[in-house]
């Protein structure tokens, strides 16, 4: 039965738009009618062919973390309410809230309706579901528990979802008041400084060396200004194309891993992840092996992904997946450098545990908690490093100022008391 995408008005004089199933358009409004809706325009859904997917797939359109967060929530909650696949997306397309929305699961149903799955439709927009998420719907389907596996699903995006807005608001903060210094100090080196301290300058009397100092590096400021903006601007596209090469990124995420505090903050950030993805494929009875595959590709950092991949092939060769993920641990670097571990011992333990238990769902349940609270927790840390030590260093550089200033007014005072 083909779909319709209608505008009408509801008994209120309220604009309504939504999709319903009907024989034909005529029919169509028949409905519409009966629900107390005056149709303005009924258009039938076209079956999303090669060429419809095509042109969407290449269409800016495509639904964030929150967005596919509730999208999820929705068909996780329509399927276990005992809905078909068509109806289950039917509904959800009436609810959705933007047009890019719409457009996309309306896409989707129309693979549906010719015949494919539902990880198949979604293998068609991978700009928004990523294998991560397709493995996952195509697991559900084989296994019966599509419903179940969609719950779990939502509860992982949101889970994503809200540890990002941690991170973003823990960063939003210092981000601002390392922006506020830098203007508060150009603007007094351009500025202020040379405007007070040219009027020290007319009396012809010697400055003393700090204020000196400070009016050198004004006019150094007031020179080469536009040239460090032009600098910092071009190495900053420079540096996004050089890490695009491989071996130029694997450097870089590696010099990450070993900064003091930010790197044991990326390491759990993404163990975190890598867990919460292989308790769920493991926990929707997905082979070890293909969940190590998929939990590899939402790994970010470059060494940590490349040592996921060199224990795929171990899983692969028999190892046990604790076995495998250790092994990576201890390589060294040269001959007296040890590369810091790539992922936290604690979690390696777990998985260990959960293996020799059979209990590896759960273990890896518990690790993914784990990393998840110690993200946190280095996040609120580091948070309440940066603010105080920023604001106490934007304290001294604007004293500095301030005192190379008013230097030459002491003096000037002393001269006239004497």
């Amino acid at each position: 039965m083909p779909g319709y995408r209608y505008t009408a008005y509801d008994l209120e004089g309220r604009e309504q738009r939504g999709v319903l199933e009907s024989d034909s358009p005529r029919l169509a409004r028949a409905q519409l009618r009966d629900r107390g809706f005056f149709p303005l325009d009924v258009a039938q859904i076209e079956a999303a062919n090669d060429a419809n997917v095509g042109a969407f797939r290449q269409s800016k359109a495509h639904l964030g973390t929150a967005e596919l967060a509730r999208v999820t929530r929705q068909l996780a909650t329509l399927l276990g309410a005992g809905l078909t696949i068509e109806q289950t997306l039917n509904a959800t397309i009436e609810q959705a809230e933007s047009e890019p929305e719409r457009q996309l699961l309306a896409a989707v149903r129309g693979q549906v309706l010719e015949g494919q799955s539902l990880a198949v439709a979604f293998a068609q927009f991978p700009n928004t579901f990523s294998d991560l998420y397709r493995t996952l719907v195509n697991a559900g389907e084989t296994s019966g528990k599509l419903p179940l596996v969609l719950a779990r699903l939502a509860d992982y995006v949101e889970e994503q979802q809200a540890l990002k807005q941690k991170l973003l608001v823990a960063m939003i903060y210092p981000a601002i008041v390392m922006s506020v210094c830098v203007l508060v100090v150009v603007g007094l080196m351009v500025y202020v400084v040379p405007q007070v301290i040219g009027v020290f300058e007319a009396t012809k009397q010697t400055l003393p060396l700090m204020t000196r100092a400070l009016l050198a590096l004004s006019k150094f400021i007031q020179l080469t200004g536009v040239f460090w903006l032009v600098a910092g601007v071009v190495g900053f596209f420079v540096a996004r194309v050089m890490l695009k090469r491989e071996s130029v990124r694997r450097r870089f995420d590696f010099a990450l891993l070993r900064l003091p505090l930010f790197g044991r903050l990326i390491r759990s950030q993404e163990s975190s992840q890598l867990a919460a993805t292989l308790s769920i494929l493991v926990g929707s009875g997905v082979p070890v092996l293909t969940a190590l595959q998929a939990g590899a590709g939402v790994v970010g950092n470059l060494p940590m992904r490349e040592a996921l991949q060199r224990a795929t092939i171990a899983v692969r060769e028999g190892s046990g997946l604790a076995r495998a993920i250790l092994a990576q641990q201890g390589e060294r670097q040269g001959a007296q450098h040890r590369k810091p571990p790539l992922f936290p011992p604690v979690m390696v333990h777990l998985i260990a545990s959960g293996e020799a238990s059979g209990r590896l769902t759960q273990t890896l349940e518990a690790a993914a908690r784990q990393q998840q609270r110690d993200v946190e927790t280095r996040t609120t840390a580091f948070a309440a490093i940066i603010e105080p030590a920023m604001i106490l260093i934007m304290g001294v550089i604007v004293l500095a100022i301030v005192l190379a200033v008013l230097l030459p007014i002491f003096e000037l005072n002393q001269l006239v008391a004497k």
